[in-house]
């Protein structure tokens, strides 16, 4: 799902206020912590992730994976902070229609 520059800017809006839902520690990524994120993006579809890792490398290779296991769309990185997105099958969240701010 390919989200406009609209769309995003209007889900950082949302997602500017989120508290982070999930951590991953300096340990890394395992199974369950993926399966956390796909439960909890099923429930809140926009949620921020904090990663704690040492290098910013490590930190864009654990949420590349993350947004790749999941099938979510990676809106913002800023520091540790990741914000990702992905659509309900009943979305509660209505994003505006692309081409329109």
């Amino acid at each position: 799902m390919a989200l406009t520059e609209s769309q995003c800017k209007h889900l950082r809006r949302l997602g500017h206020a989120l508290k982070p839902t999930v951590l991953v520690g300096a340990s890394g990524l395992s199974d369950s912590v993926v399966a956390e994120v796909d439960r909890t993006l099923a429930h809140h579809e926009l949620i921020k992730i904090s990663v704690r890792s040492g290098s910013r490398k490590d930190r864009d290779a654990i949420i590349g994976e993350i947004v790749a296991r999941t099938a979510a769309e990676l809106i913002q990185r800023v520091g540790n902070m990741a914000l990702i997105y992905r659509a309900a099958d009943e979305p509660g969240i209505v994003l505006p229609s692309p081409g329109r701010a």
